[in-house]
């Protein structure tokens, strides 16, 4: 059966390094919401001419382009066979587009849940080269203490965004914002929430036993 799965999770729960390495080992795209507006703004489209006038203005790209943006990635050769989406959708509205794109196809959703103290520990510790830009997360032993980044030598520092309040804002909404979502969700039989309070290894390993027990039927 196709791969279409979606992911969800809070900042720092690792969702988008294990979006890319689940999407890799199936042979399907990872297709983010992020990747998507870049990719039409680039294009020159008309549709990517709206998005850019509209970030432009400082305003939100709203529901009907964002999903006409998937209905056409969606479309593409290289997802037909299956994809990992990330970042879409972020609302109910968007989640209830999203099944009619689908049109009865079934889709897998996995959340990977971390208390939010975990996940402020895991950013406060993140830092990254000022020389090559090569992050150091707070699973690689204590970077807090690291002195210099492994891969050229360079300082190692924190990002203005990783800090704890700034962090606490973003929890703060990703929750306001997602708990709809995920409530649409959780009640669906394809649903499955992993354990993402350990190592990237394990989690991954439990979200591969996640999906393979929805293709089974388990």
């Amino acid at each position: 059966m196709a791969l279409r799965l979606l992911m969800l999770g809070p900042p720092g729960a690792g969702k988008g390094t294990q979006a890319v390495q689940i999407a890799r080992d199936h042979g399907v795209p990872k297709i983010s919401t992020g990747d998507m507006l870049r990719d039409a703004v680039t294009s020159g489209s008309e549709l990517g001419r709206q998005v850019k006038e509209t970030v432009a203005r400082g305003q939100l790209v709203s529901d009907d382009l964002i999903v006409e943006l998937v209905r056409r990635r969606l479309a593409d050769d290289d997802a037909r066979g299956g994809f990992v989406l990330d970042g879409f959708p972020r609302t109910v509205a968007q989640a209830k587009a999203l099944d009619g794109l689908l049109d009865g196809c079934p889709l897998t959703v996995v959340e990977i849940r971390v208390p939010d103290e975990e996940l402020v520990r895991r950013v406060r510790g993140r830092r990254i080269c000022e020389s090559c830009g090569t992050t150091v997360s707070a699973f690689d032993g204590e970077p807090s203490e690291a002195q210099a980044c492994k891969v050229c030598g360079g300082r190692l520092v924190q990002r203005s965004d990783d800090s704890e309040t700034v962090v606490r804002d973003r929890l703060t909404v990703y929750w306001r914002e997602t708990q709809p979502m995920i409530g649409y969700y959780e009640s669906r039989e394809t649903f499955r929430r992993v354990d993402g309070a350990r190592s990237p290894k394990d989690v991954y390993a439990a979200i591969a036993e996640a999906v393979a027990s929805v293709s089974g039927g388990r």
